[in-house]
């Protein structure tokens, strides 16, 4: 399988990553990325970015390096209710949105309320994609949140960053085996990310693709085979009235 769509990636808005947009898609131009994705961080997580970030993404070209630029965000979830650090009306402009949970924001509390915070997010209609699901941090029933993704015909992602040992929500790859199984019984789309904070990992999918190989996830459910797939899909969500 060929992968030509990358839309986890963070530039120097997120304080903590360390390319601009223009270095990240001259990079995923030469590893043969058609469209990229900008996901900065939102406002509530440590050099966060601001809200006009994101509020101004239009002034930026559609096209840069010859790679289509799609604007969104991962936002934050904040508590168990599934609550998000953007207001609904600035998540309804962008082209994607990433819900994740992160330790500097929501505190891991107990397998019950981090289990509702991602099953919440789910259920906004403006959430498209649940970012890096599993954490070594939180207890998750992973089970009720592939449910809630096939209920609400949200996108789960596969996040490459987390795979690599050493990182601080890598805990083996047995869970996501488990979660990649679960994807195929309920038919739940995957989204594979690098979740790049400098250039050259941008497009990077190696920990990721050998777990979908081995899985046997079939090509229909991945989202990074054809730019056309992942934006209908995204176009339907948004069609929903989640929940």
């Amino acid at each position: 399988m060929k992968f030509i769509l990358d839309v986890h990636c963070h530039t120097i808005s997120s304080n903590h990553a360390y390319s601009t947009i223009t270095e990240n898609a001259a990079h995923a131009a030469s590893v043969g990325l058609t469209h990229m994705g900008i996901a900065d961080h939102g406002p509530a997580i440590p050099g966060g970015a601001h809200r006009y970030h994101f509020m101004n993404l239009g002034v930026l070209p559609d096209t840069i390096h010859g790679v289509r630029i799609l604007k969104g965000i991962e936002a934050n979830i904040l508590n168990s209710d599934g609550e998000l650090d953007f207001p609904d009306q600035y998540l309804a402009m962008m082209d994607f949105v990433i819900a994740s949970m992160h330790r500097e924001v929501i505190t891991p509390a107990s397998r019950t309320a981090d289990t509702a915070a991602l099953v919440k997010a789910a259920e906004n209609p403006h959430v498209h994609i649940l970012g890096h699901p599993l954490n070594v941090i939180y207890d998750i029933d992973i089970e009720a949140v592939v449910k809630a993704a096939a209920k609400t015909r949200t996108i789960i992602e596969l996040n490459n960053s987390s795979l690599i040992p050493g990182s601080f929500r890598y805990n083996g790859t047995k869970q996501y085996e488990e979660m990649l199984a679960l994807c195929k019984e309920y038919g739940v789309k995957i989204l594979v990310s690098s979740d790049a904070h400098y250039h050259e990992h941008v497009g990077n999918f190696d920990m990721a693709r050998p777990l979908l190989e081995e899985g046997g996830v079939p090509e229909a459910l991945i989202m990074n085979t054809c730019s056309e797939k992942f934006l209908d899909e995204i176009r339907v969500i948004k069609s929903l009235a989640k929940g």
